[in-house]
């Protein structure tokens, strides 16, 4: 097996001799006077692990030249284990070194055996971690379908219902809470189908009012409407249209009616057409709708030639249509032409460990952007499962994200997500209760021991075979807690 990288940074040419000769039978080992160079090796080598004297030049008699390099060394290479040495005097530094990220610290006179444990130690740590990250990259990969992730049942489902309906123009009527995924599984529908390399539309029924909305969908010809007013009311229009307000458009780009432009199902033609909370959508503009997936020809407003066009439809909401039938506000009909195919996106809340693995994706990529290597503490873990998620993916990258900036630390903590717990959620049924504390005594055993099953068996007291069972029984996957 290859030797682990080690560097030594020291000023001191005789120890950093004596701990190169010691050490170079366990590690290859690479030497660094300053911080300089030992900023070099992290980049070039990137070493499981560096022993770092705090009393580097140009000042050695001052440990504020270790500490930079201990901050820049840990912000090149989070993972690396940093084990710090310095004089007996300077323990207030070496303690003032682990609070910034040292994984430990050693005193001088170094003690060579009692420095081989530390990095051991610190070597096998690393060791694990790695091993860890590429399980979980692999773990992404094996779970992950057009770029969503999940690995419950409900999610393996519908990935299976993705790839089948894909092969088809059905329509497809995507139904979620928002903030679930629901356009990311008509991106995916689209990217699977034969129409991929076709162009994918999207519009928000309920962002455009309908005047707007009836013109972005079927185009308009020149003058069949007055055109915009000026005035600018930012706290009523829309955001895609207060955008181009603000920031100005093309000819042509904005809904003015003063030149023919081509609506979205136009720009959509030979690809998907993406109808996002088509619940929002007005009843009038419904029929013209229905009448297009019936005949597959539009007008435009205004105009009086009918165009043919090849689309796919798809179609999503938050809310339940069936009752928007009942209520007069949504066609019978158009539902039955909509949900061909129907997908229900769960709410996070019902994903159990689906919560640990996107917060674990979002971490990294946060960490990825901001520069910042941070880890969940296990009571971070607990609350994320605990907490009931109204806000569903989108709320949940928001709050990693969040706590990513505001954290002081490597580690984040409860107190750094926000989270608070929800004040009108229903009262369950005695079965319901049961089922959900012994799922959330399992989720809390598996957040503890980090996925280890044995360490979670023991922990509430059942057997590993038992434990086991209750995984299935819920839909658990224990290692998307390690």
């Amino acid at each position: 097996m290859d030797r682990e990288r080690l560097l030594n940074v020291e000023d001191d040419e005789d120890i950093r001799t004596q701990l190169k000769y010691a050490l170079q039978e366990q590690y290859q080992v690479t030497l660094a006077e300053n911080r300089r160079e030992a900023l070099a090796a992290v980049r070039e080598l990137q070493p499981s692990v560096v022993t770092l004297d705090l009393g580097l030049p140009p000042e050695p008699d001052s440990a504020g030249e270790g500490l930079k390099a201990l901050e820049e060394i840990l912000d090149v290479a989070p993972g690396i284990k940093v084990v710090v040495i310095t004089g007996n005097s300077d323990r207030a530094n070496a303690l003032k070194a682990v609070d910034l990220g040292a994984f430990d610290f050693h005193l001088k006179p170094v003690n060579l055996d009692d420095l081989r444990v530390v990095l051991g130690r610190a070597t096998y740590l690393r060791q694990l971690e790695r091993e860890s990250e590429q399980r979980t990259r692999q773990e992404e990969r094996a779970v992950s379908f057009r770029d969503i992730l999940g690995t419950t049942q409900k999610m393996r489902e519908i990935f299976n219902v993705i790839s089948r309906v894909a092969k088809t123009d059905a329509t497809v009527l995507i139904e979620g809470e928002s903030g679930t995924g629901k356009e990311l599984i008509a991106r995916a529908i689209h990217t699977s189908s034969p129409r991929r390399n076709a162009p994918f539309v999207a519009i928000n029924c309920g962002a455009i009012p309908e005047t707007l909305l009836e013109s972005e969908l079927f185009g308009h010809e020149k003058g069949s409407f007055t055109g915009p007013f000026v005035a600018i009311n930012c706290g009523a229009i829309p955001e895609t249209l207060l955008e181009s307000e603000l920031f100005g458009h093309e000819k042509g780009s904005f809904t003015g009616a003063h030149v023919q432009r081509k609506g979205k199902i136009e720009v959509a033609s030979g690809g998907t057409l993406f109808l996002d909370e088509i619940g929002e959508m007005s009843v009038p503009l419904q029929v013209k709708l229905l009448r297009f997936l019936q005949e597959r020809e539009i007008e435009r407003v205004g105009g009086r030639e009918p165009i043919r066009i090849d689309v796919r439809v798809l179609a999503a909401t938050n809310s339940h249509l069936e009752q928007g039938i009942q209520k007069g506000t949504f066609r019978e009909d158009l539902f039955y032409r909509l949900s061909v195919v129907a997908i229900r996106v769960p709410p996070l809340r019902e994903r159990g460990e689906d919560i640990v693995l996107l917060a674990n994706v979002f971490l990294r990529r946060a960490g990825q952007t901001m520069k910042r290597k941070t880890r969940f503490s296990a009571a971070a873990l607990e609350a994320l499962v605990r907490y009931p998620w109204p806000g569903n993916i989108r709320e949940l990258e928001n709050k990693v994200q969040r706590a990513v900036i505001m954290t002081t630390g490597r580690t984040i903590e409860p107190a750094d997500l926000e989270l608070s717990a929800a004040a009108d959620a229903p009262l369950p049924t005695l079965r319901e209760a049961r089922s959900g504390h012994e799922r959330k005594l399992v989720i809390d055993a598996l957040a503890r021991s980090g996925g280890n099953i044995s360490r979670a068996a023991q922990s509430v007291g059942v057997s590993r075979p038992t434990f086991h069972e209750m995984l299935a029984r819920h839909g658990i996957d224990a290692k998307a807690f390690r």
